[in-house]
């Protein structure tokens, strides 16, 4: 399925509503997740939180996180340290790719 995969997944259409029912989590503890910057759902027009597939699972691995006992300000610690990880990983394969392009004299249009 490829590409396709990442954009149903990522956006945002679900409501609170839905996601606690998907989850088990009660709308409390998914707006505490939000307050506690661990998960990040767009507001509708109207203000209503709107949250995507994957912030469903995000917010299963956070449950199951919290009930093994780590804290919040843990989890939101491991979640930095991995979005430098893909920013390096992002970076040192964008330096390859023009090093690539730069060898045999492929420029961007």
């Amino acid at each position: 399925m490829g590409n396709g995969d990442a954009s149903y997944k990522d956006k945002k259409v679900i409501s609170i509503g839905v996601v606690s029912e998907l989850t088990g989590l009660s709308e409390r503890q998914i707006r505490y997740y939000e307050e506690r910057n661990l998960i990040f759902p767009e507001r509708a027009e109207k203000g209503n939180r709107k949250y995507s597939f994957a912030d469903v699972e995000d917010l299963m691995d956070i449950a199951n996180k919290i009930e093994d006992g780590v804290q919040t300000y843990e989890i939101r610690q491991e979640m930095i340290r991995e979005g430098k990880k893909e920013d390096r990983r992002t970076t040192r394969e964008r330096m390859l790719r023009g090093q690539l392009n730069a060898q045999f004299g492929i420029r961007k249009k």
